[in-house]
């Protein structure tokens, strides 16, 4: 090549670029990698774990819906105990209201109402006196109190 003259000469550099196309599809490989065949003992491993897992699952539903099943059941019985007692209360009420008293002492007691012919005075001759007796304890009991007194006072 010389110096003063301006073409170049590429032919130099096709066998490099050839080369260096040739370097890099040497240095991709292709690997082919086939599926290795599990264990016999894996697969039966794998297997069972994944059995118990979904019996597990299965389980925990069934038992699941079977709680459902009994909370849906005692609701339904807490409903009815609860109307029960209303309609038991609403009875109380209607048996014990003053009508319902009334009638049942004139019907089945054979009770009247009072009339002023009816009332009676008494007179006491002494006036407003009480008499209290003496008490006729005997000593045991007069321990007995005595001692009761005593603990009392202890107490405070």
């Amino acid at each position: 090549m010389s110096r003063g003259n301006a073409a170049y000469d590429l032919s130099r550099y096709e066998n490099t670029a050839h080369q260096t196309e040739q370097e890099h599809t040497a240095d991709i490989k292709v690997i082919k990698q086939t599926a290795e065949a599990g264990s016999p003992v894996k697969i039966v491993f794998i297997t069972l774990l994944a059995g118990i897992i979904m019996a597990g699952v299965v389980s925990s539903k069934v038992q699941q819906a079977s709680i459902h099943a009994e909370i849906l059941s005692l609701t339904a019985e807490v409903n009815e105990l609860a109307s029960e007692n209303t309609r038991m209360e609403t009875e109380i009420e209607r048996k014990s209201a003053l009508n319902s008293v009334e009638e049942y002492a004139e019907n089945i007691l054979g009770m009247q109402k009072l009339d002023k012919a009816q009332i009676e005075y008494l007179s006491l001759e002494n006036g407003n006196v009480i008499e209290i007796s003496e008490n006729s304890d005997n000593i045991f009991v007069k321990a007995k109190h005595a001692i009761e007194d005593f603990v009392e006072y202890l107490r405070g």
